[in-house]
């Protein structure tokens, strides 16, 4: 009786994964057939990607910024270290804490 049960859900287990490595080999090659034609949308959209990427690396700095754009920041970064009392604007500001001195009150 427990042979036969032990058989039964061997089969009902196969069945299953059979299934199962059947419908991920079929979707996955519905998936891979998809990444080779892509969308012309997604297509353009991966095209503008790289050539800002190209643009950026040939550049150094900000992808089409002209001479008034430089001007802008340096007169923003002027405007902000004078309200903030100037220092270095582009490093993140060094934070020292010290411990709280605690006397000890006599009793």
């Amino acid at each position: 009786m427990a042979l036969h049960r032990l058989f039964q859900l061997s089969s009902v287990l196969r069945s299953c994964v059979s299934l199962t490595l059947r419908r991920n080999i079929g979707l996955s090659a519905v998936v891979f057939n998809r990444a080779k034609d892509l969308d012309p949308i997604q297509k353009l959209f991966l095209d503008k990607i790289r050539s800002y990427k190209t643009k950026s690396g040939a550049s150094g700095g900000v992808v089409d910024g002209d001479a008034s754009y430089d001007k802008n920041v340096s007169d923003e970064i002027f405007k902000l270290q004078r309200l903030y009392g100037g220092g270095d604007l582009d490093s993140f500001p060094e934070l020292k804490f010290t411990d709280p001195t605690h006397d000890e009150v006599a009793k």
